[in-house]
């Protein structure tokens, strides 16, 4: 009876010890596993000291430049490791294999620049965030096949091309962000695997010209931000596959009018929906099929009065919605 009772006795001080364990820069909340180190002269990842059973890990504002597999290996039981603006330059291959029940992995404000094969298989993450990095290349030996990322946020880098091999490890994939990259173009197959994709953002690249299929298979997309990019023209049946769509961003970009067609399978967009501005449209006959949609759609319409004429000459400021079709030498409807 004693021993047993010893036994508990040494138990609990176990249980005591590892929950009261905490790095001494960093703050610790035993009741939701969970450690935070913020702001604080840290130079290494503090992986003596950390609670074996930490479920969630926050390092953010330190000067640690690189994480390895080893250090990890100090929590086990992890499943969210947010390491936002730090100095990281370098990630170890097999970096999560210590920590096998991790579903997500925020790495935004870093300094990475390169990543090594299989940097992010051994854990089942379903949300990866590269944001606002340094990386030129985006590798499909970083993914496993048949990942389970649901969110991939590689927004803010240097990326002039997106492998399509590199997407179509993802099925599962729901949210997709490549804003403020290089992206000059996409593969027609890119996207393929992704049917199940909701959110696509291509905002703030250089692509003038985007393939008449390539939007063919992701039929659930809701939300598609292609501002601020350099696109000219758009292909008669780009959207034809959208129906679910409920925003649109076409602002900032270099159309002077859209094909005949192209809008009429969007009858899900979302009140203020469309965002045609900063466009240079023609304001001439070839713009017909704008016009006569806008004046039907007014609602769906982000600034409606704000898609204005860049040419010709006597139209040129006026808002389209002003006109009249005796001004783009229309016949009347």
């Amino acid at each position: 009876m004693k021993a047993c009772a010893a036994t508990v006795v040494l138990l609990l001080a176990y249980v005591s010890h590892v929950s009261l364990a905490c790095p001494p820069v960093c703050k610790c909340y035993p009741r939701r596993a969970e450690v935070v180190c913020n702001q604080v002269p840290l130079t290494s990842f503090p992986s003596e000291g950390l609670p074996r059973n930490t479920s969630t890990l926050t390092i953010q504002f330190t000067n640690i430049t690189s994480i390895t597999e080893q250090d990890l290996e100090a929590t086990p039981h992890l499943k969210e490791l947010h390491l936002f603006n730090n100095r990281l330059k370098n990630l170890s291959s097999h970096l999560l294999r210590g920590v096998p029940h991790l579903t997500a992995l925020d790495l935004t404000g870093n300094k990475l620049t390169h990543l090594p094969a299989d940097v992010f298989s051994h854990a089942p993450l379903r949300s990866l965030v590269l944001k606002n990095n340094l990386l030129e290349i985006a590798d499909a030996g970083w993914i496993p096949d048949n990942s389970n990322l649901t969110w991939l946020d590689i927004s803010g880098n240097r990326l002039a091309k997106i492998p399509a091999d590199f997407l179509q490890k993802m099925p599962q994939l729901e949210s997709l962000d490549l804003s403020n990259n290089l992206l000059e173009n996409i593969s027609a197959n890119a996207l393929n695997q992704l049917t199940k994709l909701d959110r696509l953002n291509l905002r703030n690249n250089k692509l003038d010209d985007l393939d008449a299929s390539i939007l063919a298979s992701t039929r659930n997309l809701t939300y598609l931000f292609l501002s601020r990019n350099r696109l000219t023209h758009l292909p008669e049946n780009i959207f034809q596959e959208l129906t679910q769509l409920k925003h649109l961003t076409l602002d900032d970009n270099k159309l002077s009018n859209i094909p005949t067609g192209l809008l009429d399978n969007l009858e899900s967009l979302d009140a203020e929906g469309l965002d045609l501005t900063a466009n240079p449209w023609l304001c001439n006959g070839q713009l017909e099929y704008l016009f006569r949609w806008l004046q039907k759609n007014q609602t769906r319409l982000f600034l409606p009065e704000t898609i204005t004429c860049s040419g010709p000459q006597s139209l040129k400021s006026r808002s389209v919605m002003s006109l009249t079709e005796s001004e783009l030498n229309l016949q009347a409807s």
